[in-house]
């Protein structure tokens, strides 16, 4: 058989997936396979008779592996808690996978829990190789695009000093009062909520700043950001360790004095957010509740998940926004490059902003995995996908990126503007 490619996963970012690969992908055969049981007449909607639909439980393993043989690679866009399953059973199965996300479960925290994730990861890494095989993880939007956008501005200077990444999901702005939250959902409810309790730290002026599981709303923590491309102004916080970072390149790990990697919300959120986190209601820890094991995050996840009012209505949009920003030295002088991806929903289609920035790099990843543009094998991330390809292929889809030059005055603030970089940003050449 030709091209065979098997999603997993036929969720908000599922659906838009399996519709850009059907548009522009080379295939013979597409499984589409997913618990829910009415995504079949879905399926047999769209009329393709290449793409044939597989009710399937990600819990059986020799199950999975036996759904993945003989297929060109897999795609993979399941809740952060199965993907260390799937991709041990895709190096078993001798296939090339693409997933959107960590294969370590971040919202594990215990060191033996952390210590066997990355034991895993290393025999998986070491599996894959041995095969031939290539796991592209971490390539949605955040991670993803994210990683992907900085590698290629950290390029644009010869020595780094700062390196700011940003990748969120939000509202627009006139949304800020449709809710008591001024928050709406796009994508796992549980994973935004388990994400909200996670330990962070940050480089600033040669100095690491950690972050506690549940501080990353506190006022020390937060910064603001002007961001004239919708309107107004953010609020970001701490996510995750900005030493992955210069991991990721390691050429910045000498010369970079501040280092950070946040995500942002409309005005607001961190004031409701710090109460509730330390109040334990995105606690993963179960509580009895008259006898039954309740965990705050799910329950909390459960509650606003089933209210209307938390998720976008006709012709209300979200926007997607990932920013590197990059100070330090050009040909021996100050400079700072911005790149900037900034997306609204495309209300023709429906689809959100969110559902855009991660499908849309995903179906791209599979189909360079798949027609072998992408070489490298075992554990990869998007710092190793050819930049200029990508870039292409997503301004096809209507996402651009942007980037802006300038000098630097040595300002290494968060958020820091200068009158220059508040002016509107050009596109890339």
């Amino acid at each position: 058989m030709g091209n065979r490619i098997v999603q997993l996963g036929y969720g908000k970012q599922g659906k838009v997936v399996l519709e850009d690969l059907v548009k522009t992908a080379s295939f013979d055969e597409l499984i589409i396979a997913d618990a829910a049981p009415s995504f079949t007449d879905e399926i047999a909607k769209i009329g393709d008779p290449r793409v044939k639909p597989v009710r399937f439980d990600v819990d059986d393993f020799d199950g999975l592996v036996k759904l993945m043989r003989g297929a060109s690679v897999v795609v993979e866009l399941l809740p952060i808690r199965f993907t260390m399953q799937v991709a041990k059973a895709a190096v078993e199965a001798g296939v090339h996978l693409v997933s959107s996300v960590f294969i370590v479960d971040w919202s594990i925290q215990d060191p033996e829990g952390v210590r066997k994730q990355q034991e895993d990861m290393a025999k998986i890494d070491c599996m894959a190789k041995d095969k031939g095989l290539t796991v592209l993880k971490e390539f949605g939007m955040d991670p993803g695009l994210d990683v992907a956008i900085a590698g290629e501005a950290v390029k644009q200077l010869d020595e780094v000093r700062v390196l700011y990444n940003y990748g969120a999901g939000f509202p627009e702005p006139r949304l800020m009062n449709a809710n008591p939250i001024g928050y709406k959902f796009t994508w796992s409810i549980v994973d935004t909520m388990c994400s909200y309790s996670i330990p962070g730290r940050l480089l600033k002026n040669g100095e690491w700043h950690d972050v506690a599981a549940d501080s990353m709303f506190t006022p020390e923590n937060t910064h603001i950001l002007e961001l004239s491309e919708i309107g107004g102004r953010v609020e970001c916080f701490v996510n995750g360790d900005g030493y992955s970072l210069a991991e990721i390149f390691p050429s910045i790990a000498k010369t970079a004095t501040s280092l950070g990697r946040f995500i942002c919300r409309l005005p607001g959120h961190a004031a409701l957010w710090e109460r509730l986190v330390k109040s334990g209601f995105v606690s993963t820890k179960p509580v009895k509740v008259k006898g039954v094991n309740v965990v705050p995050a799910e329950f909390c996840a459960a509650l606003l998940g089933s209210q209307s009012q938390f998720h976008y209505g006709e012709g209300e949009r979200d926007v997607a926004l990932i920013r590197s920003d990059v100070r330090g030295l050009k040909d021996g002088k100050p400079a700072r490059t911005v790149m900037q991806l900034v997306d609204l929903r495309d209300l023709e289609t429906g689809y959100t902003a969110m559902q855009r920035t991660v499908a849309y790099p995903m179906s791209i990843g599979t189909q360079m995995v798949m027609n072998g543009v992408i070489q490298k094998r075992g554990i990869i991330d998007a710092s190793d996908v050819p930049f200029e390809t990508l870039r292409k292929e997503l301004e096809k889809r209507g996402l651009k990126i942007t980037q802006k030059n300038e000098p630097w005055d040595g300002n290494q603030e968060l958020g820091g503007e200068s009158t220059t970089t508040r002016t509107s940003l050009v596109a890339c050449d």
